[in-house]
């Protein structure tokens, strides 16, 4: 009897003991392999992990709760009002095997670098080149426009004071444009190092002495696209009557081709060596990079679907009926934007319009970037804000910007200050893996060539005019999305992703002024001027070919634009 309880207890206790050290074994090989994965409660995200990146469930949970701006629904639970990071942690497994880790090869390709041809910076002087000697005068100037408007303005005036033997005096800022920011030089830029830096090649001071603040002047506007020729001659001239001259407006004023070879590349080291941003922003734009970085690889996404992009260029694809007409108003009240008649439309079909959000999301799935895809919005408010994000964050749910990658009390500094929040959108865009700007506006052809000048890093260049003849397809129903249309999209942007190539001259067939507005912008491509390539005849050779082919696609497009 006893005998046959024992058997019986053993029957029941070996397929429970089996069940036990099978699941055991389960769990163990879970863990090693990285495939069991806990998601915790987004209600209690905040509480287990301070420094955990939100998952995609808390991504999901985040889409359904009504927010004012589309950037706080994905705020990193670690980053409150009451705490900040100094840094966050690594991203994901699955977002680190999609990055490559793994031995995707879609997505090695993704984020390769174009080929840079072993072209290097070189904007030494040459053996001709001297020191500054006893200036002629001084050289007044107050910027205009945005940051990147400013940047590249500053730079020229580097340049003109040196072709006209002037001492320039630490450029006043814009105060008055359409962003009415308050920043000073010295709020932006780290002021000493400018000084400093050009010491070898432009004498620059703070302010205008006092014992010529008195003295007379003369506010001089500065003709657009001049060459050295007007600078040394019709400029220089003045110096005869005058020991201080004003430039009266100075972006654009300096010819982007046929300078000499020691001009272009003094405008390369004010540009990317001498105009750095000040320590503070320096110091935050490195903390937003580094809080990129840990979710992997990532696109910088310069979306210019901003009020004052879309009141200024009249595009309202997209927009209600309101919009519309609060854009109109905003544009017919700005000084120096009122335009008499634009045809929304036909801007649109011309490429002259930034991408819509949605119009970027089907743009980015086309060229094979997976939903998992971390983008760093580098931008001020997307006009309509939720609403017309709503598409995109359901495509790419990794949407993030500097107002939810650090806290409220570290952006304190920086905000109601337009410049400065854009200098941060400028550092991280030009240290993301891939850069992508919606509209080719100032910025974007900024970071472009500040990118190519660092070793052609991937930019990708949408061909807006190509693209919204696509989109009007799918709108009409005559396309969808898939393998045809991500084919069209790869095929027109394999040549537009920032390989090394010439500054494309002027558009053949306009004249005078028009042929020297066509050409693309000193900034935005400084090769040859201040790129030297270390190669051998045959690669040479075919960066020649190359250069010629580029060159021919380029003239296409820009003839396309006029």
């Amino acid at each position: 009897m006893i005998q046959r309880r024992r058997r019986r207890m053993v029957a029941v206790d070996k397929p429970r003991k089996i069940l036990v050290c099978t699941a055991c074994v389960i769990a163990l090989v879970g863990l090693l392999t990285g495939y069991v994965r806990v998601f915790p409660s987004p209600r209690a995200s905040n509480s287990s992990d301070p420094h955990k990146l939100p998952t995609q469930h808390e991504f999901n949970y985040q889409k359904l709760s009504a927010e004012k701006k589309w950037t706080e629904e994905v705020a990193p639970p670690h980053l409150s009002e009451q705490q900040s990071s100094p840094h966050l942690p690594k991203a994901p497994v699955s977002l680190h095997k999609f990055n490559g880790a793994g031995g995707n090869l879609d997505s090695e390709k993704l984020w390769k670098l174009p080929e840079a041809r072993d072209f290097v910076p070189c904007i030494q002087p040459s053996s001709n080149y001297t020191t500054p000697d006893k200036t002629r005068g001084y050289l007044l100037v107050r910027t205009n426009g945005g940051l990147n408007q400013m940047r590249t303005g500053i730079c020229d005036m580097v340049a003109v004071a040196r072709i006209i033997n002037a001492t320039l005096v630490v450029p006043e800022l814009d105060k008055r444009s359409f962003w009415r920011d308050t920043s000073n030089f010295s709020d932006i830029f780290d002021e000493d190092h400018f000084i400093n830096a050009l010491a070898n090649d432009v004498k620059v001071v703070k302010k205008l002495p006092k014992e010529l603040s008195s003295a007379t002047k003369i506010v001089k506007h500065f003709k657009s696209m001049s060459s050295f020729k007007y600078y040394r001659d019709v400029i220089g001239s003045l110096w005869e009557e005058y020991r201080v001259i004003r430039a009266a407006k100075f972006d654009s004023r300096l010819t982007n081709n046929d300078l000499p070879s020691d001009i272009q590349k003094l405008r390369c080291r004010a540009c990317y060596e001498a105009l750095r941003f000040a320590p503070q922003i320096e110091a935050m734009g490195k903390v937003l990079v580094d809080r990129m970085r840990s979710y992997g690889h990532f696109i910088a996404l310069h979306l210019r679907f901003e009020k004052d992009m879309l009141a200024y260029s009249g595009c309202t694809h997209g927009l209600s009926n309101a919009e519309a007409k609060e854009l109109e108003t905003i544009r017919d009240e700005t000084a120096n934007w009122k335009v008499k008649e634009i045809d929304a439309t036909e801007q649109r079909y011309r490429g002259q319009c930034p991408l819509t959000p949605k119009e970027v999301g089907i743009f980015l799935n086309a060229l094979g970037f997976p939903s998992e895809t971390p983008i760093y919005i580098a931008a001020g408010e997307i006009y309509g804000g939720v609403t017309h994000m709503a598409d995109l964050r359901s495509r790419y749910p990794l949407l993030m910007s500097k107002e939810n990658l650090a806290s409220v009390a570290e952006l304190e500094p920086f905000t109601n200050h337009s410049s400065q929040m854009a200098a941060l959108d400028y550092i991280v865009s030009v240290e993301s893996d891939v850069f992508i700007p919606s509209y080719s506006g100032n910025m974007a052809r900024a970071v472009e060539g500040h990118r190519r000048f660092l070793g052609h890093r991937k930019t990708i260049s949408p061909d807006r005019r190509g693209l919204v003849h696509l989109f009007g397809q799918i709108e009409k129903g005559l396309l969808k999305e898939g393998s045809k249309l991500s084919n069209r999209i790869i095929e027109i942007h394999k040549n537009l992703q920032g390989s090394p190539r010439r500054r494309g001259g002027s558009v053949p067939g306009t004249k005078s002024m028009e042929s020297t507005h066509s050409e693309e912008a000193f900034y935005t491509n400084p090769l040859p001027d201040c790129l030297c390539q270390r190669a051998s005849q045959n690669v040479n050779t075919s960066i020649r070919e190359s250069n010629r082919k580029v060159d021919r696609s380029m003239q296409k497009e820009q003839l396309k634009v006029l």
